[in-house]
């Protein structure tokens, strides 16, 4: 082939564009670089791990068959981490203080981001893929591509992680990027102290015209807060107007925070909402894996053990890093060698039996059990609360049914959704939400649900 790498690198993408949308090719091909062309293999550097590993599963196969149709011979497309950008060191960030007029390099650290925190280190799933490509644009491009960048999902799952590898890759290619990074309360508690220590002026400053990127994990512990909501608003609008990124995480979509003002959910809506679910079993696996190969534990713990795990703790991304520190540290307290058996007794908390026998010997009802109670209680038929229907008389008991089945059995949200007509974990944590709301308000209620408890607990 008489080409250069180059040629044929722009060639190959033009035809890429036939196919791809625009957003694709700006956020994923277009910063592939062209490094070398010979022997059936077009090399491409790409900036980081995390874009090597997306572009080879995502658009390899496209680019292999498209080359191949162009120059009419096989032609493998391969993608390798840039080096230089590899070997750049990674940059810290600082926030001014409110109220000083100290030049950005001088400024005071604010929240500090964890390191471990980046892309490369983020593993890819079916449950998290669109969250990780929207963080990716987003650090490729922040204040131009999806903003705000609104994520959700269960506690655990890589929101923060996602949320801190944007500002960890804009900061690493513009270090005078100023960032801004909290949790909703501490941004809730700020405007406590700025309202009481009349600072506020020094606080509006602050955030909305000395910030670059605004992230903001857990908003949903605004609900509620009025005074907080307006600041929140105003500072948003402020940010956003001004092109700056905003991102933004919760334990459910906007339109399930209940006393989230209409103003404020629509504004986080105006950019990408994605969430994140619960790991499948591969994804379990591959995320164990990864835990192990940066700790250097891949000769320490066996495939089989890694697995095993994976089979039996199923609830979040931390739960599963944790089991490993827990397993370690147990086989290092009984002088033993990792194996099946020891993580079954070093996780005997976690794992749930396939038996259905809880610790002690005490009957664990199974789900249809638990919704056979609830139903009766309620005077609703089982088959109704795993209906798609919506209507009070089977919201109530289907909530019901899906807070003691998490309660009682330890099940999973996927799981439940699963088992109450495919519903999304978002729709279960609401549920679930909205039980003990309601037990807190309604003594009536409560005693109810704890009499169907009793039932389902009883030997």
């Amino acid at each position: 082939m008489d080409l250069s790498a180059k040629e044929a690198w722009t060639r190959l993408l033009s035809e890429a564009r036939r196919e791809l949308p625009d957003a694709t090719i700006k956020t994923w091909l277009e910063p592939a670089r062209p490094m070398s062309l010979g022997e059936g293999r077009l090399t491409l550097a790409a900036p980081d791990q995390f874009a090597v590993e997306w572009n080879v599963s995502k658009h390899g196969p496209l680019l292999t068959r498209l080359a191949a149709q162009l120059f009419g011979e096989p032609l493998d497309v391969v993608f390798e981490v840039q080096e230089e950008r590899a070997a750049r060191p990674q940059m810290d960030f600082f926030v001014p203080t409110a109220g000083t007029d100290e030049p950005r390099t001088a400024a005071r650290r604010a929240t500090p981001l964890n390191e471990r925190y980046i892309f490369d280190t983020f593993v890819i799933g079916k449950s998290n893929e669109l969250a990780a490509a929207a963080a990716y644009a987003v650090a490729e491009a922040p204040g131009k591509t999806y903003n705000p960048l609104f994520i959700y999902g269960a506690t655990g799952l890589g929101k923060t992680h996602l949320m801190q590898a944007i500002a960890h890759a804009v900061i690493k290619r513009a270090s005078g990027t100023r960032v801004a990074y909290m949790g909703a309360e501490q941004f809730i508690n700020e405007v406590i102290e700025g309202i009481h220590g009349r600072t506020m002026p020094d606080f509006r400053r602050h955030y909305r015209n000395e910030v670059d990127i605004f992230l903001v994990d857990d908003v949903h512990f605004l609900e509620g807060k009025e005074m907080t909501q307006e600041e929140f608003f105003h500072t948003f609008n402020a940010l956003h107007e001004a092109g700056k990124q905003i991102v933004l995480t919760s334990d459910r979509p906007p339109k399930e925070i209940p006393g989230l003002e209409s103003r404020l959910v629509s504004r986080f809506e105006w950019g990408m909402v994605a969430d994140i679910g619960q790991p499948d079993l591969e994804h379990r696996i591959a995320i164990l894996r990864k835990k192990a190969e940066q700790d250097h534990l891949e000769l320490t713990i066996p495939d089989d053990v890694l697995r095993f795990i994976a089979e039996h703790v199923r609830s979040s991304v931390r739960e599963l890093e944790g089991c490993i520190i827990k397993l370690l540290l147990f086989a290092s307290l009984k002088h033993r060698e990792i194996s099946i058996e020891l993580a079954r007794e070093a996780l005997s908390d976690k794992i749930r039996q396939e038996d259905g026998v809880a610790d002690g010997g005490r009957g664990v009802p199974s789900v249809a059990r638990v919704q056979e109670v609830v139903a009766r209680r309620w005077g609703v038929t089982p088959e109704g609360l795993r209906s798609k229907a919506r209507t009070r008389t089977l919201t109530v008991p289907r909530q019901v049914a899906m807070f003691l089945a998490r309660d009682l059995l330890g099940m999973q949200l996927v799981e439940i959704g699963q088992a109450f007509g495919g519903r999304d974990h978002s729709t279960v944590i609401h549920s679930l939400g909205k039980v003990e709301r309601d037990m807190e308000r309604d003594r009536q209620f409560r005693e109810r649900v704890e009499m169907a408890r009793r039932e389902l607990s009883a030997p």
